[in-house]
């Protein structure tokens, strides 16, 4: 991660524990810091809203007893995921289709009217 993306996620409250700094005032970042880190660009990569991040880093930071609530939350973008990769399949399909076409009609030469746009009468 860049030194801008970690200061976003420090100022944005969406690191799950408090940011150590050395005698020298740098960040310290722990094993499980940097854990948390790529669970969030995951998150993040995947769409997730940075505030439901927050949220969630709110919720670890909490403590235990609030795992009910991370997991719905969890489960509730698991949902958009997943409704988002049948989308793109979707769309998937039709650019494989469209690249069989392509690839037949470039090949046997008749290429020439495909997606012509139709004279005016």
């Amino acid at each position: 991660m860049s030194v801008h993306a970690l200061r976003l996620y420090e100022r944005e409250g969406l690191l799950a524990g408090p940011v150590r700094r050395d005698a020298g005032g740098r960040r310290v970042y722990t094993e499980w810091d940097v854990e948390w880190l790529l669970y969030c660009t995951k998150f993040r990569a995947s769409g997730m809203p940075l505030a439901t991040i927050r949220k969630f880093a709110d919720l670890v930071r909490r403590g235990p007893g609030t795992e009910p609530e991370r997991l719905e939350l969890l489960q509730e973008h698991q949902k958009q995921v997943e409704t988002r990769i049948a989308e793109l399949n979707a769309c998937l399909d039709v650019i494989t289709d469209k690249v069989r076409v392509y690839s037949e009609h470039v090949a046997d030469g008749s290429a020439g009217a495909l997606w012509s746009h139709p004279a005016a009468p």
